[in-house]
């Protein structure tokens, strides 16, 4: 399968801390794929850089087979448009638009705003009844759905969700969950921060951080570690 992620000897410095050093890690369209560690191993510094929303320190770092390293902020805005959806933890819907506006808002941002393609996504997480209702009518569960259906409007190569169960209880978060096993049957590629065990399982492999270091990446038989 092609690459769509590759980092080589990434690292990313705060004054004198390294956050991390010297990352190497290679990811297939369609994998799934969970970055995992404790709090401070600098599993959302590396998806901050991987999702372009910062810069690395040195090293390099390609998506999709383009050298992304030396993006400019504007450059790098417009290829996280153009190649990626984001899902959060805290769900940033706009508490006055309905759940068919929140995700109409990601096409705006997109310049092609698209009825039918927002419904599709909204029918296609569950939520086809939802559609005119506000964020304070739907359940948390339904709330990141609404999320990852905006993730999902623009047709993103790659879909990152940072803990996307984290304001979830346990019902909801295997309804999420259901969800993203059931993206990347159809061949979507994800990736997943996350300091869940139980969440983890349910990815291709894991990329496990400790202290800003590469400590295991499994079943990745291009990359020793």
């Amino acid at each position: 399968m092609n690459l769509v992620i590759e980092t080589r000897q990434l690292s990313r410095h705060f004054g004198n801390v390294a956050a991390l050093d010297k990352i190497d890690i290679r990811i297939r369209q369609g994998e799934f794929v969970a970055i995992m560690g404790a709090s401070g191993s600098g599993k959302t510094t590396l998806m901050n850089i991987l999702t372009c929303m910062d810069t690395l320190s040195s090293g390099q770092l390609l998506l999709d087979n383009e050298d992304v390293s030396a993006f400019d902020e504007d450059q790098r805005r417009l290829f996280r448009a153009d190649k990626m959806g984001l899902v959060f933890q805290q769900f940033h819907l706009i508490p006055y638009l309905s759940a068919l506006e929140n995700v109409m808002l990601a096409q705006h941002y997109h310049s092609v705003v698209d009825l039918a393609a927002a419904q599709q996504v909204l029918t296609q997480v569950g939520l086809a009844h939802r559609f005119d209702h506000l964020p304070s009518q739907l359940s948390g569960g339904e709330q990141q759905r609404v999320c990852i259906a905006r993730a999902l409007v623009n047709s993103p190569e790659i879909l990152f969700a940072d803990e996307p169960t984290g304001n979830l209880d346990e019902q909801n978060e295997q309804l999420v969950l259901a969800l993203l096993r059931q993206l990347h049957a159809e061949g979507r590629t994800i990736v997943m921060v996350t300091h869940n065990p139980e969440l983890g399982k349910v990815a291709d492999r894991v990329i496990r951080l400790q202290h800003g270091k590469l400590v295991e990446n499994t079943t990745d038989d291009m990359v020793a570690v």
